[in-house]
């Protein structure tokens, strides 16, 4: 790979892409030893001594936590339900030194998690809300990345058509993201607290499935009355982000989810759609995208225009928009924050992965290089340091770096 010194990063995650780990071909299975692909990086222009070791490492570790999404991505639900989830899960937290928090079946009911609850009763595997948290001494602030896992999409009774269903599998790509960046996150040394939130569920269909009129009471406090069970992954990540909020004490509270179809409409195949309350995030969402390779571009934040399409009689709100033809993305964004509150102080960024999470039949591992690059300045490596949206430039006006700290630092 011949590049220059800012291109490595996203070069290398680039290349990871192009070798997916997850194949069911019979002729793979008789293999008897694994193919080994050596990558040698040849640096050009200004910066173009040899690669250090600690870079070296820093990209094996992202490069591993693409391929780790990806394969997640790939595997169908009859093997990779929530229960298989879990052990991926467990797997990353063992090797991290971190147990990880569960909260499942009957227990999410109890506890008010009707959202995640209500999504994934129907399924013979039970729904789940799974913590990764990383407590560093030292730590000034807490992140928390939620991600949705819906390991399979019917659609529930609002059931999707023969066309449509085929690569449901890919719906748990927000939660994929998010545990191959957290591994990489914490192998490279994560200065701040770090806590990934996983809510697994699969929207299935059967006798105890949620019906169109039922209303749930979601972990916010909100009732929600549902017009269409095919709009599920807002409910598990409402319940996400307001535990992030009210449980883990988060400062900056990031949702990832293949959450729309009209975000494909929106920003096009290549580029995810990131909603947020803050425009200095938004302009870094962007950066951070053109510095590691997985695009960025924002929509529409307008919570005092667009949040009155989930208008209910009934209930505080509906889980689907009155008009499909009124920015839906925006719309279906604005449902989660709803939850944690359009008042809240803290950062909020929605990242709608939808159509990115995939190139043709294969998925990308979108999200994992994004979510490293972005969060670069909370990172003691140096490489994500430099992908990060300031990377080594000073944005900030003189006089202004004491003032909303906790919203500058780390872009």
């Amino acid at each position: 790979m011949v590049c220059e010194q800012p291109e490595v990063f996203a070069s290398a995650c680039a290349l990871a892409r192009a070798f997916p780990l997850f194949t069911h071909r019979s002729g793979a299975s008789r293999r008897l030893e694994k193919k080994t692909v050596t990558v040698e990086f040849f640096l050009v222009g200004q910066d173009n001594g040899p690669v250090e070791v600690s870079t070296l490492q820093c990209l094996t570790n992202a490069t591993d936590g693409v391929r780790l999404a990806a394969r997640i991505v790939d595997t169908p639900c009859n093997e990779m339900n929530t229960d298989t989830f879990l052990e991926e899960i467990n797997k990353v937290g063992k090797e991290l030194g971190i147990i990880p928090t569960i909260i499942r079946d009957e227990e999410l009911k109890t506890r008010g998690f009707g959202g995640i609850y209500g999504v994934g009763k129907a399924a013979l595997h039970p729904p789940a809300l799974a913590v990764l948290s990383h407590t560093p001494d030292g730590a000034t602030q807490t992140i928390a990345w939620v991600g949705k896992g819906i390991v399979y999409d019917t659609g529930g009774l609002s059931i999707k058509g023969k066309t449509t269903m085929p690569g449901m599998k890919r719906d748990c790509g927000g939660a994929a993201a998010v545990l191959g960046a957290f591994r990489a996150a914490i192998k490279q040394g994560f200065k701040d607290n770090l806590h990934a939130v996983f809510c697994l569920a699969e929207n299935s269909v059967g006798p105890n499935a949620t019906r169109p009129d039922d209303i749930h009471l979601l972990y916010s406090g909100k009732t929600v009355e549902i017009n269409n069970t095919d709009a599920e992954g807002r409910l598990v990540l409402a319940d996400g982000v307001s535990y992030a909020c009210k449980d883990l004490g988060a400062d900056i509270i990031l949702d990832m989810a293949t959450l729309t179809g009209a975000q494909g409409i929106a920003t096009g195949k290549h580029h995810a759609a990131v909603l947020t309350n803050s425009a200095e995030w938004e302009a870094a969402c962007v950066k951070a995208g053109r510095k590691c390779g997985d695009l960025v571009h924002p929509l529409v934040y307008c919570p005092e225009l667009h949040f009155s399409e989930f208008t209910s009689a009934v209930a505080d709100m509906k889980n689907s928009v009155a008009d499909r033809d009124n920015s839906p993305s925006s719309c279906a964004g604005l449902f989660i924050a709803s939850h944690i509150g359009f008042d809240w102080p803290g950062v909020w960024v929605h990242l709608d992965i939808a159509a990115p999470v995939h190139a043709g039949e294969r998925a990308t591992g979108f999200g994992v290089a994004l979510l490293l690059a972005l969060f670069g300045r909370a990172s003691e490596d140096p490489l994500l340091n430099l992908v990060s949206p300031l990377g080594c430039e000073v944005d900030v006006e003189e006089g202004d770096v004491g003032r909303d700290s906790k919203r500058r630092r780390l872009v």
